[in-house]
């Protein structure tokens, strides 16, 4: 008995791990109106955004998995576009709970604050790696994300790496089990800095090495049939930018619509 106990907690620790996590960094959130303020800094902006991605996922022969993404970006209180992502990637399902993935991402940014002769639109492109854990705890499922960039942004003087883990719950309705309660969170760290071409000879700085951002989603998810669901809820985006004094630069409050089709 005892042994099997000790089988079944070492295949769950990732799993386990992960929730305390997310359920720590959720508790965190509960500071004082001062304290968010001497965290955030008196440079804070906010802005109101909506965001509509689609994700596309199916299954190929020998347990690969191909995946596309598809995120526009609507920014300035939901007025203009703000980002387009393309996300391509390639999959290998290496165990029941374990996947394995290698992609590539173009990004272009629109509408973005400048000073001629830089223009108001840029792009990047990145490839990346990541590792996908899943795992059920009674009726809630657990999903792990890690994944690590490399970065290249037009008019950067180097290669940008920025690594990313992504913790999310999610729990069936016992009344409505087509709808389920869904919280993720999601830290972004850049493990460099780099400056780009224009802003060296200004003093300027690019992505610098730290805490990037940090993305907190409340909401709920409907699944339609095996091929189709959807999530809506709010997400918030608490952005750095080493140009600027303070923690936080920006808080994105994003209304989140997203559509997953699997095939």
């Amino acid at each position: 008995m005892l042994l099997r106990a000790g089988r079944l907690l070492n295949r769950n620790w990732l799993g386990l791990v992960g929730i305390g996590v997310l359920i720590g960094s959720l508790a965190g959130i509960g500071v004082t109106p001062v304290q968010a303020y001497e965290q955030l800094g008196p440079n804070t902006r906010s802005d109101f955004r909506l965001w509509t991605p689609v994700y596309l996922t199916v299954k190929l022969p020998s347990k690969f998995i191909a995946y596309m993404e598809a995120n526009p970006r609507i920014g300035d209180d939901v007025t203009n576009i703000d980002q387009l992502l393309l996300r391509p990637a390639i999959g290998y399902q290496l165990t029941e709970h374990l996947s394995l993935w290698q992609g590539y991402a173009w990004v272009g940014n629109f509408n973005q604050p400048h000073t001629p002769p830089q223009s108001p639109f840029f792009q990047e492109s990145r490839i990346f790696q990541q590792a996908i854990y899943t795992q059920k705890f009674g009726d809630f499922r657990f999903m792990s994300r890690t994944r690590m960039e490399e970065r290249w942004i037009e008019h950067a003087a180097g290669t940008a790496l920025r690594f990313r883990q992504m913790f999310k719950l999610s729990y069936p309705l016992p009344v409505a089990p087509d709808w389920a309660l869904v919280v993720y969170d999601e830290i972004f760290m850049n493990l460099n800095s780099v400056d780009t071409v224009d802003d060296v000879r200004r003093g300027g700085k690019g992505p610098g090495a730290g805490i990037d951002q940090n993305r907190l989603f409340l909401g709920i998810n409907k699944t339609f049939n095996q091929y189709f669901n959807v999530d809506i809820g709010y997400q918030n985006q608490m952005l750095n930018s080493r140009t600027l004094h303070g923690n936080a630069n920006l808080i994105n409050h994003i209304l989140l619509l997203q559509f997953y089709i699997n095939l």
